[in-house]
C-alpha cells in the first residue's frame, strides 16, 4: 500500500496503489490534509491501481471532500474499477463526488 503525491499544473494528484482500508487510511488524510495546508486547493486521486476500499476508506474521503470544500478547493475521484464505481453507487457516493473514467479526464474537468 503506497500513496505517491505530485503536482501536475495546479492540481495535487494522489495515487493510491493497493487497498484503503483501516490500517491506511490516516495517511491518505494527513497527506492532502499537509498539501492543503500548504495552500494547495485542487485535489485528484486517482484509484487506478487501487482493489478494495474499505467503509473506513469511504470516510475518510468523505472528511476530506469536507474539508477541502470548507477551503474553497475541490476534490476529484478518477479510474475507480467496477467493483469500486458499485460501492460508490450503492453508497450514493457518486452523488457527493465528481467521478471521471481516466486521469486525463478528471484533469480537464477541474
Amino acid at each position: 500500500m503506497s500513496f505517491t503525491i505530485r503536482k501536475q499544473g495546479e492540481i495535487v494528484v494522489v495515487d493510491v496503489e493497493g487497498q484503503l482500508i483501516v490500517g491506511n487510511r490516516q495517511e491518505l488524510k494527513q497527506k492532502v490534509l499537509d498539501e492543503l495546508e500548504k495552500g494547495e486547493k485542487r485535489f485528484l486521486i486517482d484509484f487506478s491501481q487501487t482493489g478494495y476500499i474499505d467503509s473506513s476508506g469511504l470516510g475518510v474521503l468523505v472528511s476530506l471532500s469536507k474539508k477541502i470544500r470548507e477551503q474553497g478547493g475541490e476534490l476529484r475521484l478518477a479510474d475507480l474499477n467496477d467493483d469500486l464505481k458499485t460501492l460508490f453507487e450503492l453508497t450514493k457516493l457518486d452523488t457527493l463526488f465528481q467521478i471521471s473514467d481516466s486521469r486525463e479526464r478528471a484533469l480537464e474537468s477541474f
